[in-house]
Parts: C-alpha cells; structure tokens; sequence
C-alpha cells in the first residue's frame, strides 16, 4: 500500500516529505490541500490533524503530522538517509532540529509574509527582523559546508532534505544563492540527484494556479 502525503506546492515543510519519498523510491500518492482557501481550519482537515498543519503523511493506520517526524518515519522505515552509524544519526537528528528552530520556520514565516500575505496586513518591522536571524542561519550552515557536500557523512540525508526545502523556492524573501557559494553548490548537488523535482512539479498546487 502506498503512502499518502497532504501537501500543496506551496509548501517546503511538505515538499521535505515529497522529496525524501521519491528519492528513496517510496510509492506515494499527493493529497492537495487548499491552504490558502481555508481547508486547514475546517472541521474535515482538524479531523486528520487536530494541529491544522501540512504535510501529513497516512500510510493505513498510521497517520503521522510534523515533517520531522515524518522524514524519520520514511528514513527508518526505508532504510536511506538516515546516514551510515549512530554517529551519523545522531548528528542527523541535531541538523533536524536546527532546521525546524533555526531555519526553515523563519523562512517559511519570511516567505509568507513577503508573497502571500497583503502588504496592508504585514507587522511592521518583522520581514527584517526575521532576514536578519535568517543571515545567521545562513551563516551557521555555509561554514558547515565548507569542504564537504552533504551536512552529514558522505552522502544525502534527510536533513539535507529538510535544510534545503524553502531554497528552492523563486519568491523573494531575502536570500540569493550567489551570496552563499557553498550552499549554492550544496542545493546543486541536491537537484541533481535521480528523481529531484522543483516543488511546483512534484506537488500540486502553484501560485499561477489562482492567478
């Protein structure tokens, strides 16, 4: 039985999911999710996740919300990217939940404020609140690439997977790949791995969609 994944093309939480089941191979099926027509606070969606969040992952029983979770779910039920020892896994973990704190949330956060929501409604003085810890992050992450390809070990891993996500996106929201030349080369080698696809083509849901 394959796996279902809630997303929308919108999304680099789900599209670390999306992305972690292709590369490994993993049968899924994408569930678009109408985020920004309201369908996360319905009663139909809180009914599958109570937290009102994508991505969720349900395989049979088994229902699973936070894409960190998830991305572990699919390295150790598949056996890939989760890296080669303890060692690794355990320094996995901590890049994981760097991510989560440090940076793919403040992207996110960044991202939306910048594109999606009306400029009349946007707090003032956030968007470069958030730019600048977001240059930090940056910063934390272009000194760990330095004279290595992947985050962990010798090889992918599901926290390049999640570090990378928001990255890949084209609206501006203050970060420009030719500032950051090792993560520019870091995101190269990631897309061109067998199977990578830009979020708009691997998931549905697009801002020209409701253009």
């Amino acid at each position: 039985m394959g796996m279902k994944l809630y997303c929308f093309g919108e999304s680099g939480n789900a599209y670390k999911c999306a992305l972690s089941l292709t590369l490994t191979g993993t049968e899924w099926e994408p569930v678009f999710v109408d985020f920004f027509g309201g369908e996360t606070r319905g009663p139909a969606f809180r009914a599958i996740n109570p937290m009102g969040e994508v991505p969720v992952l349900v395989e049979g029983d088994t229902t699973l919300t936070q894409s960190g979770v998830i991305l572990d779910y699919i390295s150790s039920k598949t056996g890939q990217l989760g890296g080669r020892s303890a060692a690794e896994r355990r320094e996995v973990l901590r890049w994981l939940f760097w991510d989560n704190h440090k940076l793919s949330t403040q992207v996110g956060t960044c991202r939306f404020l910048s594109n999606f929501l009306p400029a009349e409604k946007r707090p003032e003085g956030v968007i470069p609140f958030l730019q600048g810890r977001l240059k930090a992050a940056y910063g934390v992450l272009e000194a760990h690439l330095e004279g290595r390809d992947w985050i962990v070990g010798d090889g992918p891993t599901i926290a390049d997977l999640s570090c990378c996500s928001y990255l890949y996106y084209p609206e501006p929201f203050g970060f420009s790949r030719a500032d950051w030349p090792r993560i520019d080369r870091w995101l190269a080698g990631i897309a061109a791995l067998p199977g990578w696809k830009h979020p708009y083509d691997m998931m549905p849901g697009n801002p020209s969609d409701r253009a």
